[in-house]
């Protein structure tokens, strides 16, 4: 049976972890793995790690960072970062990895995420959505970036989703750039959209600041992975770094929400 996930998301840049605001001034935060071990001891749902320097250099997924979370997770682990071949994908997943995250290669690369679900299962295919918001006066568009929000795309976000779902996508991961780092609340209305229009699983990400915004996410779209950054590695008003997580009784309550009915349009 699904069930709703609250899922830490850990940054990698230049080999540390980072955390960003709208996708730009990335601030240390610590080492990857003592997160990593912190998130074992509270047993997270499932973790997702995205190095945030390979695709913008070109640069393959780095094998032996890989293999060093792989080795020390003991969650379901999401590995993101420079992934651009089929082979790449299964040399990940053969080093520990339940599922991979392409993002600008589902768009470049024609046919890669049906290569990759062939090859290593529709489960573990994760597509990343990186979706900037623009107001236009009383209504709102949404355009679909890469390249850590630098390059803007033609497709509507929401029809990616759809194509990468008939595509053989396990999961769509939707990070909303201009929500990064804010802790002021999740994109609730593109996140009930793409509910009701994309039958795969969601992961929302961008903008919990609380436990009442992942709350707030569950009761607006059901079962969904609730995704956040800042909200797991910040701590009170001056955002002091300190690794944390809700605990067994916190998931359970919050959770509920993911199973109440829904509001009333």
């Amino acid at each position: 049976m699904l069930r709703p996930r609250i899922v830490p998301c850990l940054l990698i840049h230049q080999a540390g972890l980072v955390k960003t605001v709208e996708f730009a001034e990335p601030k240390y935060v610590g080492d990857p793995i003592n997160a990593v071990k912190i998130f074992n001891e509270k047993e997270a749902d499932e973790l997702i790690v995205l190095d945030i320097d390979a695709t913008v250099a070109g640069a393959e997924p780095n094998y032996d960072v890989i293999v060093n979370l792989a080795a020390e997770c003991r969650m379901p682990l999401c590995y993101g970062g420079g992934v651009r071949a089929v082979e790449q994908a299964r040399r990940i997943v053969s080093l520990g990895v339940e599922k991979v995250a392409i993002g600008a290669a589902a768009l470049e690369v024609p046919g890669l995420v049906r290569g990759i679900a062939d090859s290593v299962g529709t489960q573990s295919v994760v597509v990343v959505a990186d979706v900037r918001r623009r107001e236009r006066g009383a209504t709102a568009t949404y355009e679909l970036c890469t390249h850590n929000g630098k390059r803007v795309h033609d497709e509507a976000p929401l029809a990616f989703a759809k194509r990468m779902e008939a595509a053989g996508a396990g999961e769509i991961l939707v990070n909303s750039i201009d929500r990064d780092g804010r802790m002021a609340g999740y994109d609730l209305d593109f996140a009930r959209l793409l509910r009701r229009e994309v039958g795969i699983p969601l992961t929302i990400l961008g903008g919990a600041g609380s436990h009442a915004d992942v709350q707030q996410l569950f009761g607006a779209c059901g079962i969904v992975g609730a995704a956040a950054g800042s909200l797991f590695v910040f701590k009170g008003r001056y955002r002091a770094v300190l690794i944390n997580y809700p605990d067994a009784a916190q998931r359970e309550e919050i959770g509920q929400a993911a199973f109440a009915p829904p509001p009333a349009p």
